[in-house]
């Protein structure tokens, strides 16, 4: 071979002895070859440093072996997680992956970006699509291809497409019971935004795990987002109300916001208020006090839309599944429990409580 030149299919098969067609049924991971001349085929590839040429591979196969993925606010913990895993995953099945990030997920930029994608020859689209606009956008049959195979992830385990989701309201209701089995009259919500289906799964669960307990439903105070400075806001409301034991915020950011709040309003976390949150970032283990959170594996659901996606392309003349067939996966979660929480006060939520100053109430605690 030339050193001066690139190894091609034809050197690979001259140094393991095989022919040019066993060594393309090897790189295409065909059953009917044996074990032994697939070593030989291998070995000779690594030897070479031999790299497969994916435009060759594209015309003799008719397929791109490549993913699209619309991705929107990638600086969410949540979204990028997921991000990493279908990067990943993608990696592991031989697949390439291109993403189209969005600004915002409204039915104009989600559609735009399904044509570009398309546009490079794509075989199949995951959305990570967390807001119900986008679910409307790509769910709605006038509006997507019905050739284009799509699988959403993070939108809720109620959703039309095919899709993968952790199980918000089982989560919402471990993080609920653990504070009401502690011994809270009630818990108080930090919701996120109306429009996130995270938000209103997460909710609902809350709400009925109350509800279910006979525990009174205080209206939940409603972020505009889910950062720490709404949590900070929101939290500076929660530390004036002397009737609050114990709160389940939406996400960690804004029960970050949340503590900051209450160490303001001279409060302790949690011998006054108790506090558990949702998502379980790396980071909350080292909140003051550590954060007991609801956890979801944000790389497996990234993992499980990539494999659902190329379970739907894997045989290209195979229809896409029927409404009524549609695959969906939801995934639970798991509460970690750190030290946020605790027993409460019994004097807290009291009307005697209540009636003292912030000032009297600290010098009670001391």
């Amino acid at each position: 071979m030339d050193a001066d030149r690139a190894p091609v299919m034809a050197d690979v098969a001259r140094l393991a002895g095989v022919s040019h067609q066993t060594v393309s049924r090897v790189l295409n991971d065909h059953p009917n070859v044996r074990t032994v001349t697939r070593d030989r085929v291998l070995a000779a590839v690594r030897e070479l440093g031999y790299r497969p040429n994916a435009a060759a591979r594209t015309l003799a196969t008719r397929r791109t072996r490549t993913l699209g993925v619309i991705s929107f606010n990638t600086t969410l913990y949540g979204p990028a997680c997921m991000l990493y895993g279908i990067e990943q995953a993608a990696r592991q099945h031989d697949y390439f992956v291109t993403v189209a990030a969005v600004g915002t997920l409204d039915r104009r930029s989600v559609l735009d970006a399904v044509d570009r994608l398309r546009d490079q020859g794509v075989e199949g689209i995951i959305v990570i699509a967390p807001q119900t606009a986008a679910i409307g956008a790509i769910g709605a049959p006038a509006n997507v291809p019905a050739d284009v195979p799509l699988v959403a992830v993070g939108c809720g385990t109620h959703s039309a497409l095919a899709s993968v989701a952790v199980d918000n309201e089982a989560g919402a209701q471990l993080a609920t019971n653990y504070l009401l089995d502690l011994g809270h009259r009630t818990v108080h919500h930090l919701a996120g935004p109306r429009s996130w289906l995270d938000a209103q799964e997460r909710e609902t669960g809350w709400r009925n795990t109350l509800e279910k307990r006979g525990a009174l439903v205080a209206e939940p105070l409603v972020g505009a987002d889910w950062t720490v400075r709404t949590g900070y806001e929101l939290g500076r409301r929660i530390g004036a109300d002397p009737a609050v034991t114990a709160v389940f915020s939406a996400n960690d950011h804004m029960a970050l916001g949340l503590l900051r709040a209450l160490q303001q309003a001279g409060l302790r976390v949690p011998e006054d208020i108790s506090v558990v949150g949702f998502d379980d970032m790396p980071e909350t283990e080292y909140f003051g006090p550590s954060l007991t959170s609801v956890r979801q594996d944000f790389d497996e659901l990234g993992r499980r839309a990539l494999r659902m996606l190329i379970e739907i392309v894997g045989d290209p003349g195979a229809r896409l599944p029927a409404a009524d067939e549609t695959p969906h996966i939801v995934i639970p979660p798991t509460l970690v429990v750190r030290t946020s929480a605790t027993r409460p006060d019994p004097e807290r939520g009291s009307p005697a409580w209540a009636a003292i100053g912030h000032s009297e109430r600290r010098h009670r605690r001391m």
